[in-house]
């Protein structure tokens, strides 16, 4: 019987809370989504398979430009009877080496997820986002809530979180838990309209199958980052702020496969693909302007995608390996 290789380092969901920072993966998914798209290297669609109602089984395959390496998330997407409406990520993210084809390393793909969704957000937050924007709001006040509050906090010096979420003594509670803990003043508000008309900066990062933020209520020279949808589907903003936006992606080829938000729009008649005006990875680049003035609304489509995984996993592991040697 084939046994397990001691010799492949394993980080845990512990390790991985300890190991990645948030500045050190802001800065490694900043450099994976500029080499994503620098380096041109097709990269497949990730598959999600139904195994059930609510539940999910996904493989995520890709390729890392630098560090040299590619690699390949496998994680469950499965109802949480704990949080009705969630659900619980579980799996690996593993790491190869190009040159031999050794495995690097193995890590907990539920927390590299968790830290590396809200690290994309706040490089797109950085990238696109006014450079005065300072008050955040929050749709949805779980797991991706309280990374999100974290490392958007990295990027823009916030002078105000505002939390909106369906359960209102929950967004309460959360709100005092970030403002404990960031020293940034937080409330709960009552409704959505009002979140979003204070804000600068729109997170929204909940499992709603329907419109939670809507066109009408977003200012101009707001930027808002869709997160909580991650494939055809479940959607969190209106066409109306579609059509209003300056609409970005993490990837253009993803987006047209799974960005339920688009597709649902361009279905209805009211975009075509041309409403994408850049991947994130071409405004670092600088090859596309981000914001073309302060009034536009900027709107960051984020679906996740594999290089960023890798990009935490590679740093999660040299980090390691700077403490021990």
């Amino acid at each position: 019987m084939a046994q397990a290789d001691p010799t492949i380092p394993f980080y845990d969901a512990s390790r991985v809370r300890a190991l990645l920072d948030y500045d050190g993966c802001i800065a490694a998914v900043r450099a994976a989504m500029r080499d994503f798209t620098a380096g041109g290297t097709e990269q497949p669609l990730r598959t999600i398979i139904p195994i059930a109602p609510g539940e999910l089984f996904a493989l995520m395959p890709g390729m890392l430009e630098s560090p040299h390496g590619f690699g390949a998330k496998v994680i469950t997407a499965y109802g949480d009877p704990d949080r009705p409406g969630r659900s619980a990520h579980r799996g690996v993210v593993v790491l190869f080496d190009r040159a031999d084809g050794r495995i690097v390393c193995i890590a907990d793909a539920g927390e590299i997820t968790h830290i590396r969704t809200a690290a994309a957000s706040a490089v797109a937050t950085e990238a696109l986002a006014r450079p005065d924007a300072c008050r955040l709001a929050m749709f949805g006040c779980g797991a991706q809530g309280w990374t999100h509050v974290q490392a958007i906090a990295r990027v823009r010096a916030l002078k105000e979180i505002i939390i909106w979420a369906r359960d209102e003594d929950a967004a309460h509670a959360f709100a005092a838990r970030v403002e404990t803990a960031t020293g940034i003043p937080a409330r709960a508000a009552p409704d959505g309209r009002t979140a979003a008309g204070g804000a600068d900066i729109i997170c929204t990062v909940t499992a709603s199958q329907t419109p939670v933020l809507l066109g009408d209520w977003v200012r101009p020279g707001t930027h808002v980052n869709i997160v909580g949808s991650s494939h055809a589907g479940p959607v969190e903003i209106d066409h109306d702020l579609v059509l209003r936006s300056r609409f970005i992606a993490d990837s253009r080829r993803s987006v047209l496969a799974a960005g339920a938000e688009f597709l649902n729009a361009k279905a209805a008649g009211l975009i075509d693909d041309g409403h994408i005006v850049a991947e994130i990875g071409e405004v670092l680049l600088r090859q596309v302007p981000g914001r073309c003035s302060e009034q536009d609304i900027t709107v960051y489509k984020s679906l996740g995608h594999v290089v960023q995984d890798l990009a935490a996993a590679a740093y999660v592991h040299q980090t390691e390996k700077s403490i021990r040697y």
